[in-house]
């Protein structure tokens, strides 16, 4: 029986891992699911995770002193050239797998493989080549590969690493193992492979002729030229149909015979591994957005500067003696660090400062007598002292519960990792020195986890934390200023922080009674919904959450169209049934979606009714470190994912009611700011005339584009152009318009050009600045934002088309998002300025809402409008509404 795959260590001999890429990488692509391995972006990522996951196991387990990747090149080989339907029958590539063979090419040129291939030849060719070369050179081989044609390179030297299930359970072929398993050698499995045929490659086998006979055959005659010299003995049926198909077991003989006597490109001493490009692989997995693989990756990167910076910080000495007087003492600048926890159970237990490179102090404050605690309290209270700290949010959070404050705060490396790489997944610290100095806290450290007298004390490793911060700054503020984005970090983003901390730690009131009412109601609603889809087929209760069982209700039960393939047969996801739905509505459809609906919004609901604190308000955390383009994220709960527009999200903003001890909620908005913006960066003559005008933007462009006066624009008109108009500013194609609208392409086509040779400004822009991106490598926002671009220039297609609609839609996101913080920044001041207690306590999208104190609405008011306004110099008016009442909803408008 075959041997489970487990590290091999008994031989002192050099190791060559030869790996067959697209075998391998096609197992990847099916066993793990495409639809949960993409990008933010939309690039399928599955094939590339799970063959790279295989190959770093592999690299770890065997340690190979030499490795390649073998890939099959695209067109024929000789073996079509001989039988045009060699392999003809396999199933057509998808389209999801194809874009990931140059990503795996990517991944191996960052870990230092080398990838080989050579015209007209299979992959299989180039692994039977370089066995006999390793084996010559005094190598063990490892052949990695799922097509069992490479049996026959198995021998004492040779070991063949076969997949058993996905990419995850490989077993190991030895001659033995072959033997055992089939009854042949490894030299005789190609003679056992012609008798009976290989469907994978559209080789028939004799018919009646299975692994038993032909094995049994071998055995007899030797192999198969001596079955075929005594053709005329093989008794038996199996014997006649041998004799009536020995062309085609010759055939299927020379097709299946594995060349081992390739000129190759790479001698096999070439094929040494000498360990991976550590920047390349980081450049890599941000592109990818791995990060748990990150980890496993970066052990193969060979010696670099990171390595170097990593030991240089780690040999910094922490003090903890005299710690107390010695911090207070400092002026700054100095890197700290605060070892806590924020939330509603928000501590703080240890402090770490660093202010030159090979001492730090720690602090451990669960211990600190009174003298002690008021100085340092004053110490980090000081705003003249200059702090930089990684997530200085959150150790503001975790200080206020023991009633200090955190100011001066001049840097954060959470931040300035995530100008420098907003792509980039993940900015905890861990992750961010990982990436920056090459170095790996364990998960304890990582976290900040209280000391529990198992290693180092808690005030030691927050001393330790606080140096790398201190190194870390010293890495990333020039990185952020040689993108041109010191102004944005220093004046924008850092003074936010302080802005942001107070409104998580105000919150927003919230009523009970309401919420509770509203989950009942959509628990009530989606219960309904789900009866209605029952009886629509028969009262039978399948489960409307299993995409098997309605797959088997859809398609086979109530034959409607199918939707996209996937791996476990068609698409049940919600955009896949609303297109059906509109195609072919059935009772059935109609009711899924609606109990879909239902649940959905019951779970929002159900979320907000946990999130609301003892205190009666709901906290959220604010991100400035999420999305890419700049803007603000919200979690825990996300108030982002409310509904605007529907009567249902009207529903729960009335839940969110001003706090005791305040007067009203006021609320404020953009008006159109992504198309005022547009307007702005474009310079086009109609746009700016419309908003200079004061006129209904869209009325105005649908009369333009239509040829009609702008009384004569119907709201379908209105309708279309505003989507338009919007999904030019998010890089929107003729066929997402058309699919938006319900158009056909051509329709849509011919909108977008009547839109385009009416605001030539708006095409032109729209032209310059995904050209510019791909000259300069980075579109850039109003404020000087930058988001680096580098798929631009991809040979991917597919990545390139998303890079595209990336520099298209950044400038304008971007802007929006830097306009809506700089008004942030201007109502607090001006709060703060005049003396006044109303405060800030939400901000969603481009609408801020403050709650007020009696008496301050009308200042409030004005602030917010004239701060709002004056957030940008745009060559359009920024336009600001503004809204009163006693709940959400009553002060939208």
């Amino acid at each position: 029986m075959e041997d489970r795959l487990a590290p091999v260590s008994e031989s002192t001999k050099g190791t060559l891992l030869l790996v067959d890429g697209l075998s391998m990488a096609f197992r990847a692509f099916f066993g793990l699911p495409v639809e949960n391995f993409a990008t933010s972006t939309g690039v399928p990522t599955n094939a590339v995770y799970g063959f790279t996951t295989m190959l770093a196991t592999l690299m770890k387990d065997h340690e190979p002193t030499h490795l390649a990747v073998a890939f099959d090149l695209p067109g024929g080989t000789f073996r079509t050239e001989r039988l045009p339907s060699y392999k003809g029958t396999r199933d057509e590539t998808p389209p999801e797998f194809e874009p990931q063979v140059p990503l795996i090419r990517e991944v191996l040129g960052a870990l230092g493989v080398t990838a080989v291939d050579k015209p007209r030849y299979e992959a299989d060719d180039l692994l039977a080549t370089y066995a006999r070369l390793g084996r010559e050179a005094g190598l063990r081989v490892l052949v990695v590969s799922g097509d069992r044609d490479t049996i026959q390179l198995v021998n004492d030297d040779v070991t063949l690493l076969y997949p058993r299930k996905g990419v995850s359970d490989l077993v190991r072929f030895t001659p033995d193992a072959v033997q055992e398993k089939y009854g042949v050698r490894p030299e005789q499995y190609p003679d056992m492979a012609a008798l009976v045929g290989e469907t994978s490659d559209n080789l028939p086998g004799v018919p009646g002729v299975g692994p038993k006979t032909a094995a049994k055959w071998i055995g007899v005659y030797g192999g198969l030229a001596g079955i075929l010299e005594s053709a005329e003995d093989v008794p038996g049926k199996a014997g006649q149909s041998l004799r009536d198909h020995v062309d085609q077991v010759r055939l299927n003989r020379e097709l299946n015979h594995l060349l081992t006597d390739l000129e190759v490109e790479v001698p096999v001493e070439d094929l040494e591994y000498a360990g991976g490009d550590a920047a390349a692989i980081h450049e890599v997995c941000d592109a990818l957005q791995f990060r748990t693989l990150r980890d496993r990756l970066l052990p193969f990167a060979a010696g670099d500067d990171a390595a170097e910076a990593a030991v240089e910080t780690a040999a910094v000495v922490v003090r903890s003696e005299g710690a107390v007087a010695a911090v207070t003492a400092m002026t700054g600048p100095v890197a700290v660090h605060v070892d806590g926890r924020g939330g509603a159970d928000a501590d703080a237990w240890a402090l770490g400062v660093a202010d030159a490179a090979d001492v730090a102090w720690g602090i451990d404050l669960t211990g600190l007598g009174p003298a002690d605690e008021k100085a340092l309290a004053a110490w980090l209270a000081d705003a003249s002292v200059p702090k930089v700290l990684h997530g200085a949010k959150d150790a503001w959070h975790a200080l206020q519960a023991r009633g200090w404050d955190l100011a001066g705060i001049v840097g954060d490396t959470q931040i300035a990792a995530f100008l420098v790489n907003p792509d980039q997944r993940g900015f905890e610290l861990d992750q961010i020195l990982q990436r920056h100095l090459g170095l790996t806290l364990d998960s304890a450290a990582a976290s900040g986890e209280l000391d529990l007298g198992l290693g180092g004390s808690a005030a030691e490793g927050a001393g330790e934390r606080a140096a790398h911060v201190r190194a870390l700054a010293a890495v990333l503020d020039p990185m952020v200023a040689e993108r041109g984005m010191a102004d944005l970090y220093a004046d924008l983003e850092i003074p936010l922080v302080s802005v942001l901390a107070r409104m998580e730690h105000a919150g927003m009131a919230v009523d009970r009674e309401k919420l509770g009412a509203l989950s009942d109601e959509a628990r009530g609603r989606a219960d309904r919904a789900a009866e209605d889809a029952y009886a629509a087929i028969g009262g039978d209760r399948v489960n409307l959450g299993s995409p098997k069982q309605l797959q088997e209700v859809l398609f086979d039960r109530l034959g409607m169209p199918k939707t996209k393939k996937i791996k476990t047969g068609y698409s049940t996801d919600a955009s896949s049934l609303h297109d059906l739905n509109e195609k072919a509505p059935h009772p059935f459809l109609t009711a899924l979606l609606a109990h879909r609906d239902a649940s959905k919004l019951s779970q929002i609901i159900e979320t907000l009714a946990q999130a609301v604190q003892p205190d009666g308000r709901i906290h959220t955390t604010f991100s400035q470190v999420v999305a890419a383009t700049g803007r603000l994220s919200s979690k825990d709960p996300n108030l982002q994912n409310i509904p605007i527009r529907t009567p249902e999200g009207h529903r729960i903003r009335e839940a969110f009611v001003v706090g005791e001890g305040f007067d009203t909620l006021v609320t404020a908005d953009y008006s159109q700011i992504e198309m005022r913006i547009m307007a702005h960066l474009s310079g086009d003559s109609g746009l700016i005339e419309a908003f200079a005008a004061g006129e209904d933007l869209h009325r105005f462009v649908g009369s333009r584009v239509f040829g009609v006066a702008p009384e004569g624009v119907t709201p379908e008109m209105r309708s279309q152009v505003k989507a338009m108009s919007y999904g030019l500013a998010y890089g929107l194609s003729s066929f997402g318009l058309a699919r938006q609208l319900g158009l056909p392409v051509g329709a849509a086509q011919a909108l977008m050009d009547d839109y385009f040779s009416r605001f030539g400004g708006v095409r032109d822009y729209l032209h310059a600045v995904v050209e510019q991106a791909r000259k300069d490598g980075y579109t850039e926002t109003i404020f000087g934002r930058r988001r680096y671009v580098p798929d631009l220039t991809s040979t991917n297609r597919q990545r390139r088309d998303i890079a595209e609609r990336v520099a298209l839609n950044a400038p304008i996101q971007g802007s929006a998002a830097d306009l809506i913080k700089r008004a942030m920044l201007g109502v607090e001041a001006r709060l703060k300025d005049e003396g006044l207690a109303s405060r800030q306590v939400l901000q969603v999208h481009d609408e801020l809402v403050v709650e007020t104190a009696p008496g301050e609405r009308a200042a409030v008011e004005t602030i917010l409008r004239e701060e709002m306004r004056a957030a940008g110099d745009l060559s359009v008016p920024l336009d600001v509404n503004v809204g009163t009442g006693g709940d959400w909803r009553t002060a939208g408008h």
